[in-house]
């Protein structure tokens, strides 16, 4: 006998157990209109309906309710066989999902003193995407930006680092432009630059007590990383997380303006899966402990070897 189209399983287990086609989507990662559609698929091939639908409502139906019991079991121990047959692979690697800002500007940096301290331990580094979720399924540990902890089933979720942000800019700028008293004034005659939109540097201004009238002018950047190398070139004036431009105040690639800081809300937390065999566990506690350690560690001067504390 053919099997059912497996893909289609998945898709109906999910929206039985979170009890909705929009929960399964955000749990699959796909689109809702993905997981009505291969709900389709299983009920043509079933030749009956699992859900009753009635305009934007759903409910299992009987026969919906009996597969769906039978399917939780049934990829639960899967899910769990898979488990056991990756974990028996001689040196699986630990991966680390990280937000762009946090990969290019903390992690990558220092990796190479967690190498020196711990060569045993092959690491992955895969993106965390800010406003996604993060499938745990297949990542041990995961630096985000958010307003509170992360509160996920089988993971602890830890404060990192701050996200205050202080204006910073290149000191060519400066010497292009001239240096100033770091005024609200003199700051706006340099030029700002935008991180997603302009309501930081309004917070700020108003703050400063110099509330901007109208728009406030300047280029705006999607993306953390496109803000700093826009900094970095001398291109205006960004309101930048310290923690994330450190290494560039260290080297006196940027320079802080005003000691006047804002915060988006947001901080950074280091989330770690508690969920996984015992040799992944430890491998993420190691990792976890050394985050915390060096978090506020100065980088490594360039050229020079990792100290082996």
């Amino acid at each position: 006998m053919a099997l059912p189209p497996l893909t289609s399983l998945r898709a109906f287990e999910a929206a039985a157990r979170l009890g909705s086609f929009k929960a399964a989507a955000e749990a699959l990662f796909v689109t809702q209109s993905a997981i009505s559609h291969q709900i389709r698929n299983l009920e043509t091939w079933l030749d009956q309906p699992l859900f009753q639908r009635e305009g934007s409502q759903t409910r299992l139906l009987p026969l919906g309710e009996e597969l769906a019991r039978s399917l939780s079991v049934s990829l639960t121990e899967i899910e769990a066989a898979c488990r056991r047959a990756r974990a028996g692979r001689a040196g699986q690697a630990l991966v680390i999902a990280a937000i762009p800002s946090v990969a290019m500007c903390w992690m990558i940096p220092r990796l190479s003193r967690f190498r020196q301290e711990h060569p045993d331990i092959a690491i992955r580094i895969v993106y965390a995407m800010h406003g996604h979720g993060i499938n745990f399924q297949d990542v041990h540990l995961a630096f985000v930006f958010a307003p509170a902890p992360p509160v996920i089933p089988g993971i602890e979720s830890e404060f990192f680092l701050s996200g205050e942000s202080a204006p910073v800019c290149s000191p060519a700028l400066l010497d292009r432009r001239g240096a100033g008293p770091g005024t609200p004034r003199h700051l706006l005659s340099l030029g700002l630059l935008h991180d997603g939109d302009t309501s930081g540097w309004k917070t700020w201004l108003e703050e400063m007590g110099e509330p901007a009238a109208g728009a406030i002018p300047g280029a705006t950047f999607e993306d953390f990383n496109l803000l700093r190398a826009a900094a970095l070139s001398g291109q205006g004036v960004a309101l930048c997380p310290l923690a994330m431009v450190q290494p560039d105040l260290q080297s006196s690639s940027l320079v802080q303006l005003s000691q006047h800081m804002i915060s988006y809300g947001s901080d950074y937390y280091l989330l770690s899966t508690q969920q996984a065999d015992p040799q992944l566990i430890r491998k993420t506690r190691i990792f976890r402990d050394w985050a915390m350690a060096e978090r506020d560690a100065p980088l490594p001067v360039p050229g020079e070897l990792p100290d082996s504390r």
